[in-house]
C-alpha cells in the first residue's frame, strides 16, 4: 500500500511513518516544516516540503504518487494560538484540510484517516469517561476548527463516496514531542527540569487529561488504515478512560528524572476545560484497540529519550 501522511515530520505522524515503513508500506510525507523537523523524516519515505493549503502543489503530488490511503495529521495544534489568532487556525485546520479532502476525493483515495481531538471537541464534559455519543460543544477555536473538518468528511462521504475514519485523540506524549511548543506538557516539563528551570502548572494542578503514549496511537492508526472491516464514517475516541491531574504529570516526570523540585503555579489559560478522559469501548470493538503502555512506563520511556538525545548532542 502507498500511504500519504501529512505532518509526517511532526511528533505523532513521524512515529507512524516509521511503523508504516517497518511493515513494508510505501510512504509519502507532506510537511511544510513549520513545526515538523527534518530530523524526524524517515530516509526511506518520499518527502515533499509542501503546505496542505497549496492546491496546485497537492494536485501535482497526488498525480505523481497516486496514494491508496491518506493519513491526515498536519494541523495547527496550539490552543492558545487558536484563541489569539483564530483566522490562522481556521486557515490551516479547516481550509487546508478541506483542500486535502477535496483532492483526495478527486484522486479516488481508498481511505482517509483524520486525526481529530477528543480533548477539545466535547467541551466541559457532562459525564466521564466521554464516549462518542457525548454532545460536541467545543469551547476553543481549536476545538471548533478540528470538529468542522469532521462535518466536511461526512458530506464528502455522501456526495463523493469518500471513505473516512475519524480518530479523536487524548493528550498524546512520547519521543519527539516538541518541548518548545505550547502543547506537550510531558516534553515541556522534561526539558525544563533537565535545564534546571522551574516548570509552571497552569491552574491549581487539579485540571485533568487522559494521557496515551504515542506508540499506542500509532497502533490505532494502523488498525484504522488496514483493518478489513468497513469503518467508513466511523468516529473513535482513543483514551484510557482515566483522568490524570496536571500535578501528577509534573510529579511523574520529576520522579522519573530523580529530581527534587516544585512547580510554579499560574492562572488557568483561556479555552482550556477542567476535566476530560475518553473511553475506548468503541475503539476496542471496531479497531480491536486499547492502550497498552501504562502512564508511569510511558513517562520513563519519554524521559529516557530526552536524556539520551542530550547525550548524543553533547
Amino acid at each position: 500500500m502507498k500511504v500519504l501522511v501529512t505532518g509526517g515530520a511532526g511528533f505523532i505522524a513521524s512515529n507512524l511513518v516509521d511503523d508504516l515503513i517497518s511493515q513494508g508500506h510505501d510512504v509519502v510525507i507532506i510537511d511544510n516544516l513549520t513545526t515538523g523537523k527534518e530530523e524526524n523524516i524517515n530516509s526511506k519515505a518520499t518527502f515533499y516540503k509542501e503546505d496542505i493549503g497549496n492546491t496546485e502543489g497537492l494536485e501535482k503530488i497526488f498525480a505523481e504518487e497516486k496514494p491508496d490511503i491518506v493519513n491526515h495529521h498536519a494541523a495547527q495544534v496550539d490552543l492558545r494560538r487558536s484563541v489569539g489568532d483564530p483566522l490562522y487556525d481556521a486557515q490551516v485546520n479547516i481550509i487546508g484540510s478541506l483542500n486535502l479532502i477535496n483532492i483526495s476525493s478527486k484522486h479516488n483515495v481508498k481511505r482517509f484517516i483524520y486525526a481529530s481531538t477528543g480533548g477539545a471537541v466535547y467541551g466541559e464534559p457532562e459525564y466521564l469517561p466521554v464516549d462518542e455519543k457525548h454532545i460536541v460543544d467545543p469551547q476553543s477555536q481549536y476545538g471548533v476548527s478540528k470538529h468542522t473538518v469532521e462535518h466536511y468528511l461526512f458530506v464528502f462521504r455522501q456526495t463523493h463516496n469518500l471513505s473516512y475514519t475519524v480518530l479523536r485523540y487524548p493528550n498524546v506524549y512520547g519521543p519527539r514531542q516538541d518541548p518548545h511548543g505550547e502543547a506537550g506538557v510531558v516534553a515541556i516539563f522534561t526539558e525544563q527540569m533537565l535545564d534546571g528551570k522551574q516548570s509552571t502548572v497552569f491552574g491549581d494542578g487539579t485540571k485533568t487529561r487522559d494521557y496515551v503514549y504515542v506508540g499506542d496511537l500509532v497502533n490505532a492508526n494502523m488498525s484504522a488504515m488496514f483493518n478489513e472491516t468497513d469503518m467508513s464514517g466511523e468516529i473513535y475516541n482513543l483514551g484510557w478512560g482515566k483522568e490524570i491531574k496536571d500535578i501528577e504529570v509534573f510529579e511523574a516526570v520529576r520522579d522519573a528524572l530523580g529530581l527534587s523540585v516544585e512547580p510554579l503555579f499560574d492562572e488557568k489559560r483561556p479555552g482550556e476545560i477542567d476535566r476530560i478522559c475518553l473511553t475506548n469501548t468503541k475503539a476496542a470493538k471496531g479497531l480491536d484497540w486499547s492502550p497498552q503502555v501504562e502512564f508511569q512506563e510511558g513517562i520513563r520511556l519519554t524521559t529516557e529519550f530526552y536524556k539520551e538525545r542530550r547525550t548524543q548532542l553533547s
